[in-house]
């Protein structure tokens, strides 16, 4: 992955009638639940949730982290995105270890928050949506009156905060010329209270993002993303507005990720697939056109690069095989890189820009989030490689001791090779083989990576389930060719896998392969339909959270600013023989053959995945005899994001698995709402 408000209040509290013990069972087997609705939220055939899930869940659900979103521009603290209340929000922490303190009060969540280095620390800008619709808008905060103005149209899409180097300038992409390409907007920061209007320095068609300004602010380095395996880099020339591209591919696709500017501006850094599996880092003079690659020996991408204020330093961050590892190395000597010590974990922020270097250079942030552990903020002295904690955030009381750090393990593939997945296994055992939860990730070219994961802890701990999270084919992390193995065509290829997986449990002797469950959001959801279709004899049930339900609705209706960027993916529908191949294996056309309970939960504001896509499978699955319990938010969009609404969309999704799964006796099809 990426809100409308809500009472600042806990569910439970408003409405005790929600988690109150049950007095009696919850519902005759021959009826679901009745639809209602409580705030923003649609139950529809979900029954009441029993108090005692509610209650053993609460600590999971409190269990908060922490992201870095700059450093101070004289070095006097960082800006972090962290929630205690409803929503993630700005804070201010003044030094390591320090007191977090709350600048903005907002009821929508803050995306990401930068400093400007001409304001110092008294001002800084961030992004916000509403509602979860993705129409993020930037605005300017001004701490000295503690009011934000918007920066941005109010209605369009705008991508990317980048102030400039000097200060004073803001650097973004947004939609608002005709709702469809992103355009490159540069636009002055207020002093105060009053804005200046946004200077368009780029028309483009297409996904076009600012990911760097030069140092004397007079170039800005753009990134084209056509697709997740094409991508190009230019320098764009502010004074004259000409760009110019800074590698070439001659005809072929290459793939260009993270990038940055040289100290001088003469060069850039960047990664990169070019006649590689993996995206290596290379540093390219631009006026002699010259390039070396600075990780030949490294098998893995690298999907972060940061260069220090001074020039003196190089930083890198490398995705191997699902955690992350970082290298610092001399600018004059970037091939001596040494990799920092940190604990095995997975880096949290920003995409390229997980790592930065604090104004002295001398100080490396990151933030970072381990299996057994929520993400905290972090730096690394450059010089002595040493690690100091910035924040310390809380997991709702949890032991972190009781928490389980999974083993990565590898089953067949249909198509021949190793399907990689996190194995997750419950501490404590009555001698009876465990319950099986498969979790699917989305994107289609996300991947699985060994991070906290409340949810999955709760399964593993209070469910005594253990949890298997493959990267199927078409996962990134693993190489270009893997990448490409489940496009268009191919789409069912990564479904088999999952069908693989289920032979794989049926060969462990500590794994029940009579009680196995799916579970997945957005792509992952599509997944979990598909596998109740192609593998129902063999699942118990599954939960799917905004899925795509079928590939030509959801590409007619997802938003035209992200539809040809899924057409690269999935295939065009407006080609007929593209659109028959989409339909013939849309979980809708098949949707009789979901015979096992299902779980749908959708935000309404999603403009990634509409909510038409959870109506049209709800639907179609009843009609068939199907049961579905339905959770529908109207202030929510891709995924939960607001605490209320996340904690009750939890606790259902734990009461689905214990019914339907965990329970010996539980039949493979039961009335929907049935409590045994």
């Amino acid at each position: 992955m990426r809100h409308a408000s809500c009472a600042l209040v806990s569910l439970a509290c408003l409405l005790p009638q929600v988690t109150r013990a049950e007095k009696k069972p919850s519902a005759p087997e021959d009826r679901a639940p009745a639809r209602r609705e409580i705030g923003n939220l649609v139950m529809d055939g979900i029954p009441e949730i029993p108090s005692r899930i509610a209650d053993r869940t609460l600590q999971y659900q409190n269990a908060r982290g922490a992201s870095l979103y700059d450093f101070a521009p004289a070095g006097e603290g960082i800006l972090i995105g962290t929630r205690f209340a409803e929503t993630s929000q700005v804070h201010f922490v003044a030094r390591e270890g320090g007191y977090r303190q709350q600048l903005t009060f907002l009821r929508e969540p803050v995306k990401e928050a930068r400093f400007d280095r001409r304001h110092g620390i008294r001002g800084f800008v961030f992004s916000m949506d509403t509602g979860g619709g993705e129409f993020y808008q930037h605005y300017w905060f001004d701490r000295d009156s503690g009011r934000h103005v918007l920066l941005t149209d109010g209605k369009s899409r705008n991508e990317t905060l980048l102030p400039s180097r000097l200060g004073g300038k803001l650097a973004y992409a947004s939609t608002r010329r005709n709702g469809t390409d992103f355009d490159i907007y540069v636009q002055e920061l207020p002093g105060g209270t009053a804005t200046s209007e946004a200077r368009l320095v780029e028309q483009v068609q297409g996904q076009w993002n600012p990911i760097d300004w030069s140092r004397d602010d007079s170039k800005l380095l753009l990134r084209h993303y056509v697709s997740v395996n094409e991508s190009t880099l230019h320098v764009l020339d502010l004074s004259t507005g000409i760009a110019r591209e800074v590698n070439p591919s001659g005809g072929k696709k290459i793939s260009h990720g993270a990038a940055v500017f040289s100290l001088d501006g003469g060069g850039v850094y960047y990664a990169s697939d070019e006649d590689s599996e993996f995206q290596r880092l290379t540093f390219i003079d631009l006026k002699k056109g010259t390039k070396e690659v600075l990780t030949a020996q490294l098998p893995w991408d690298v999907v972060s690069v940061a260069v220090s204020e001074d020039g003196r330093w190089l930083a890198y961050a490398a995705n191997e095989g699902g955690t992350t590892a970082v290298y610092l190395a001399p600018t004059k000597t970037p091939k001596k890189a040494k990799r920092v010590d940190l604990p095995r974990g997975v880096l949290v922020g920003d995409g390229a820009r997980m790592l930065r270097f604090d104004s002295s250079g001398r100080k490396l942030g990151l933030a970072l989030s381990t299996a057994q552990s929520t993400t905290d903020v972090f730096s690394v002295d450059v010089a002595t490689r040493k690690l100091a904690r910035w924040t310390f955030s809380e997991v709702g009381g949890l032991n972190l001791s009781t928490l389980v750090a999974p083993d990565l393990i590898e089953f067949p593939s249909p198509g021949g090779g190793k399907i990689p997945a996190w194995y997750y296994r419950p501490r404590q055992r009555d001698g009876k083989p465990f319950p099986v939860v498969i979790s699917i990730h989305g994107g289609p070219e996300a991947q699985s990576m060994a991070s906290f994961n409340p949810l999955v802890q709760y399964w593993v701990n209070e469910l005594g389930a253990a949890v298997l999270v493959p990267n199927v084919r078409g996962s990134s992390g693993y190489g270009k060719s893997y990448l490409l193995l489940d496009n268009v065509l191919r789409r069912e290829d990564s479904v088999k896998d999952i069908g693989a997986l289920l032979d794989w449990i049926a060969t462990r002797s500590e794994l029940d392969a009579r009680r196995v469950g799916v579970f997945g959001g957005s792509y992952g959801g599509y997944m979990v339909l598909a596998s109740l279709i192609h593998f129902g004899e063999r699942l118990r049930c599954g939960v799917e959270i905004v899925g795509i339900s079928n590939f030509v609705t959801f590409l007619e209706n997802t938003e035209s600013y992200r539809r040809d960027l899924r057409r690269a993916e999935y295939g065009d529908e407006r080609d007929p023989e593209v659109r028959s191949f989409l339909l013939s294996i849309s979980p809708t056309t098949h949707a009789s053959k979901i015979k096992q309970p299902l779980f749908v939960a959708q935000g309404l504001n999603d403009p990634r995945v509409p909510a038409s896509e959870a109506e049209q499978i709800v639907k179609t699955v009843r009609q068939n005899g199907g049961s579905v319990w339905y959770l529908l938010a109207r202030d929510e969009g891709h995924g939960f994001q607001k605490k209320t609404n996340r904690d009750y969309y939890i606790n259902a999704v734990n009461l689905f698995f214990e019914t339907y799964l965990v329970r010996p006796d539980s039949p493979a099809r039961t009335a929907p709402g049935a409590l045994r």
